[in-house]
């Protein structure tokens, strides 16, 4: 049973993977620290959405055998529309991983830290990191290797293994299961909790997922009888992910205390607590999380690029490995130097925040097509849950944009 599950795995850890960053990290730990299990209930919703979201982009790839990228520029018939979808894609996708990348890097470079202390180097006038390197070679090894089920094998095991090391933090906490419980099913609003809120379903519900798992898909099924195993694969590892994302709040709710604005402090906030053990998991976990996305990242922006641009998505094509290349490059070079592009990723969140309601909203029309779909087409139901998503996405976007411009919308 283990075997055939194991062998019917799909990209569902894939998107997982992408999901449970560096940011979902921070953002989770300052829920735990700041209202210990109350928003809780806001991981349930955000699974709920990245399911249902999720199943669609898998059910488009396997049906058409096409990209939602591709999908997009075929798809849209205005010359208009399409070009200031594509530029948008563009702009929020391929522009913000590269921004976000360096971030990844950092991330996975804090957990090695963690445990083996701050190796920068002195060349001349510049600090540089050395760590941020090797993460960054073996992110380029892995996608130069171009063979997907390889990638999945590696990137499967570092799910599993930041699944265990947040699990087993939390554990270690001692957490009180019955405010547990209350967190998850009584939705509560507390005072200065709705940027947090916001960044908790913003970090969970990804647009450049929706164009990963699409692309990826195709790569394991071709066939209409492979729905059944792409569903439960997205089911199974979105809920993992969103477990994973629920234990980083449970252990940081265990440390109240000002002091803690990222997964580093909160490893060494737990060390005295709990001993070296605690502080040894959580850096794992936050190693894994970084490794995992600094791989999916750069992945996704070559796939949107050369779905949006008309060029083959290959893994082993030039081009594809020509945008998977930059991003990645660039953010080896951020994070080695430290280089934080504010600005950039300022630019990022609002293009994505953008972004995500006009995917989600194109993705529900597509998905009423049939002459895309055929019998696979949304039913009823599927609908509802889409448009009731689409309606939160608009509100993630307005409150994304009120936050990070400062704009008077609310």
């Amino acid at each position: 049973m283990i075997k055939n599950w194991f062998k019917n795995i799909g990209p569902g850890p894939l998107v997982a993977a992408a999901f449970i960053g560096p940011g979902t990290v921070t953002v989770c730990t300052l829920a735990g620290v700041h209202f210990a299990y109350v928003l809780l209930w806001t991981m349930v919703l955000s699974i709920i959405a990245t399911i249902v979201l999720q199943e669609m982009s898998a059910r488009l790839g396997i049906i058409s055998q096409k990209g939602l990228a591709e999908i997009i520029r075929t798809e849209i018939t205005n010359p208009i529309f399409k070009a200031f979808a594509i530029l948008l894609i563009l702009s929020a996708i391929v522009v913000g991983n590269a921004a976000y990348e360096a971030g990844n890097i950092s991330g996975g470079v804090l957990g090695l830290e963690t445990v083996f202390g701050n190796p920068y180097v002195e060349i001349g006038t510049i600090n540089f990191n050395p760590l941020s390197v090797i993460i960054g070679l073996f992110a380029f090894v892995l996608l130069y290797i171009g063979n997907y089920k390889i990638l999945e094998r590696v990137l499967v095991s570092l799910v599993i293994l930041m699944s265990l090391a947040f699990l087993i933090t939390a554990i270690i906490t001692k957490p009180d299961v019955s405010e547990i419980f209350k967190g998850i099913v009584l939705p509560k609003f507390p005072k200065d909790s709705i940027l947090v809120i916001i960044g908790l379903i913003g970090t969970t519900v990804v647009p450049y997922n929706l164009f990963l798992h699409a692309s990826l898909v195709k790569e394991k099924w071709q066939h209409p009888e492979d729905l059944k195993f792409a569903r439960k694969d997205t089911i199974i590892a979105v809920v993992l992910g969103g477990l994973v994302s629920m234990c980083i709040i449970i252990s940081a709710a265990s440390i109240q205390s000002e002091g803690i604005s990222n997964a580093a402090d909160l490893a060494k906030g737990l060390e005295p607590l709990f001993g070296n053990f605690a502080k040894y998991f959580l850096a794992i976990g936050l190693f894994a999380a970084g490794i995992t996305s600094a791989i999916t990242a750069p992945l996704a922006a070559a796939y949107v690029a050369t779905g949006c641009l008309g060029w083959e998505s290959n893994m082993k094509s030039k081009k594809f490995r020509a945008v998977w290349m930059i991003i990645l490059l660039l953010g080896v070079v951020f994070s080695s130097l430290g280089i934080k592009s504010i600005e950039i990723i300022k630019f990022a969140q609002v293009t994505n925040g953008i972004l995500l309601p006009l995917i989600a909203g194109f993705l529900i029309w597509v998905m009423n097509k049939q002459s895309v779909l055929g019998n696979n087409k949304n039913n009823v139901k599927q609908n509802i849950f889409g448009f009731i998503i689409l309606g939160i996405s608009i509100i993630l976007s307005l409150a994304t944009m009120h936050k990070v411009l400062g704009l008077n919308i609310f």
